[in-house]
């Protein structure tokens, strides 16, 4: 048999290795080049998420769905500009236009990017660009939001306080979209007003109408937490018969509730009193409890023989439970009033039981909130939040974290099955935007 000769053999050999080195070669072109596609790829979801985030953000503004269109639009460009810088990795990106959907308040963005860059090795194969694409979708809940502002006679000590609340307040109202997400109104002290209800399942609110209403303001009374409270979800369970899928309150106040409406029991000689819901007030500090003051007006007594600086001339004992209001979602016998818990209650007209039944009541109300998933987010306002005061000597601001069910509330407040909500204190005037901007970048956020 004939042996191969060398030079047959080394030939052969040459040939596999040319063939391999142009494999290797390949495979190595194939690695950089997909390396580069890896890191614009991640790069270029980077930018579209953000774009279509700020959208989401911008698509609020805007008496139009053709103006809200080309903000949204407009913002997505210059973020995506901002985050895809140009010529990154030698790419070039296209963004195309945003697509904005309205449907039935829910605002759907849908954002469609593309790059492409040369590719060096690749090139041996044929190929001259490297195209890689992405999309990123941002979807706006509808909103269904009652604000609550606190009007109480506390606000009005430090002159520069009242201009600042409703400063804040219409600038926090303007971060939402004024056709589809859907805002009531209130304001409190002794009762509760709502300014501006929903107006029933429509979409929408007046900005217009609740800046004429927030700068009407005025500032006196004493704090009613609990009916605030109870007028928020009447306009979120009974005038709105069509949810959202997103449900907010927020309440701002400057103190913890030392009053709360009920029907009570009235005196022997002062029947008449006993057939309608008025409030009985405690104050901050040990005094005789009065009574009764309406509790749908923000600061008004009842007429002779239904009121008394002293409420033990008027009404004779606490109630068993709230009882100022009877509706589908809250019933006479839901919160009691006369309880061993969180604080203790008796019948007795005094003010520590009264002081206590509006800390109780309020907690629960916004605990009855919590519990139909609706989110609760709280602002205090002024260092007398950080002070003990009330009959039981606590802190306002627990009381109001409490309320938000926020991670860092008083233990036997924080329920992280519930909705979990902010907390945020304005120690001055000066931090009351900030306050507001805070809560409202917080809802917009949860609302995606």
């Amino acid at each position: 048999m004939r042996k191969p000769s060398k030079k047959r053999q080394q030939g052969a050999v040459s040939i596999v290795v040319a063939l391999s080195l142009l494999v290797l070669l390949g495979v190595l072109g194939l690695a950089i080049d997909s390396g580069f596609g890896y890191m614009i790829r991640a790069k270029l979801d980077a930018a579209a998420d953000g774009a279509a985030i700020a959208a989401g953000q911008a698509v609020t503004r805007g008496a139009d769905q053709a103006t809200q269109t080309a903000n949204a639009q407009q913002a997505a460009t210059a973020f995506f500009a901002a985050n895809y810088p140009a010529g990154f990795l030698g790419s070039t990106a296209t963004l195309a236009s945003p697509s904005i959907t309205f449907n039935q308040g829910t605002v759907t963005i849908d954002i469609a990017a593309q790059a492409q860059v040369p590719v060096s090795f690749m090139q041996l194969f044929g190929f001259k660009l490297l195209k890689v694409t992405t999309s990123s979708e941002s979807v706006r809940k509808d909103l269904d939001m009652s604000l609550i502002i606190d009007t109480t006679g506390s606000m009005a000590t430090d002159p520069t306080v009242p201009p600042a609340v409703r400063s804040a307040a219409i600038t926090f109202l303007q971060q939402f979209d004024q056709l589809a997400d859907r805002i009531s109104l209130l304001h409190f002290a002794y009762g509760t007003v709502v300014d501006q209800p929903f107006n029933g399942n429509s979409r929408g609110f007046d900005l217009a109408a609740m800046t004429s209403s927030i700068n009407a303001f005025n500032f006196s009374g004493s704090t009613n937490s609990a009916e605030a409270y109870w007028n928020a979800l009447d306009q979120l369970n009974d005038v709105i018969t069509q949810p959202s899928s997103l449900r907010v309150i927020v309440f701002f106040s400057d103190g913890a509730p030392n009053s709360f409406a009920s029907i009570f029991g009235a005196n022997a000689t002062n029947t008449a009193c006993s057939s309608f819901a008025g409030t009985i007030i405690s104050g901050d500090t040990p005094n005789t409890p009065a009574a009764m003051y309406y509790d749908n007006v923000q600061s008004q007594k009842y007429a002779s023989p239904c009121y008394s600086n002293s409420a033990s001339n008027v009404v004779t004992q606490l109630p068993q439970w709230y009882n100022a209001h009877n509706t589908t979602w809250l019933d006479n016998q839901t919160i009691p009033v006369i309880t061993n818990t969180p604080r203790v209650v008796t019948s007795a007209i005094n003010y520590a039981n009264v002081n206590n039944a509006a800390r109780n009541i309020a907690e629960a109300m916004a605990n009855q909130a919590r519990s139909q998933g609706i989110y609760v987010f709280a602002i205090g306002r002024g260092s007398e939040l950080l002070q003990p005061e009330g009959a039981n000597g606590e802190i306002g601001q627990d009381v109001l974290k409490c309320m938000a069910n926020t991670p860092d509330s008083l233990p036997r407040c924080y329920n992280p099955a519930q909705p979990v909500g902010v907390y945020c204190q304005a120690l001055t005037p000066a931090d009351l935007t900030p306050c507001f901007s805070k809560l409202a970048s917080e809802i917009l956020r949860i609302s995606k």
